[in-house]
């Protein structure tokens, strides 16, 4: 039933992918915006709450924010009053999350992107079998050379015919490869981003252990 489709099959079934990938790529661009933000900005404010001692306040702000580095800082200053242990695990645990997160619906780019010349291959090998089944039913002998030469330039526009398959392939994979690279750097770049609050919000946690033993010990 499949070769008696020909390539047009293989033609429409990887137009609805491209056109899913596109999808993907724009509704994954959208919640990359939302998630970035000002960092250098976002650090000085985080310093401001957690120098002034207002940790409680920072982690609400921090955990009802878009940005994912805001959120995974929250993590870190809603548990600092347990020390710079709890809070570190809990940035890292938040880290993780937001990795899983940022990464959903990528992986369908990539797994486009290493399939979709295969898929195209497939159609060619079909569309070539039908040509060649074409030109074993072809002319009956003796039908003369105008028959035969039709019958070949027949032959022949199918061959193309079926080639096109694999062009159209490597036409949706190189794009998902390319829109795949493109979005995990921008979630590696937001991820990283999240490093240097991790950084300000566990010194802070340690100052508050510190001043915290010493006034203990007095």
């Amino acid at each position: 039933m499949l070769l008696g489709a020909g390539t047009a099959w293989i033609l429409w079934l990887l137009a609805g992918l491209s056109i899913v990938s596109v999808v993907i790529f724009v509704e994954r661009r959208l919640t990359y915006r939302a998630a970035a933000v000002d960092l250098e900005a976002l650090a000085r404010q985080v310093a401001a709450w957690l120098s002034a001692g207002r940790f409680a306040e920072a982690a609400r702000a921090l955990k009802a924010s878009p940005s994912v580095a805001a959120r995974i800082a929250g993590a870190g200053v809603e548990l600092s009053e347990r020390g710079p242990a709890a809070a570190e695990h809990a940035m890292k645990s938040a880290l993780a999350f937001e990795r899983l997160r940022l990464s959903r619906r990528l992986a369908f780019l990539a797994t486009l992107g290493n399939n979709a010349p295969f898929i195209g291959l497939l159609g060619t090998v079909i569309g070539v079998i039908q040509a060649f089944e074409a030109l074993g039913h072809g002319a009956p002998e003796g039908a003369g050379e105008a028959v035969g030469a039709v019958a070949s330039q027949a032959v022949m526009a199918a061959v193309a015919e079926a080639l096109v398959a694999t062009a159209v392939g490597l036409l949706v994979a190189l794009p998902a490869v390319a829109a795949y690279n493109y979005l995990q750097r921008i979630v590696a770049t937001l991820l990283e981003g999240s490093e240097v609050l991790s950084r300000l919000v566990l010194a802070h946690t340690g100052a508050r252990a510190s001043e915290e033993a010493t006034d203990a010990q007095r």
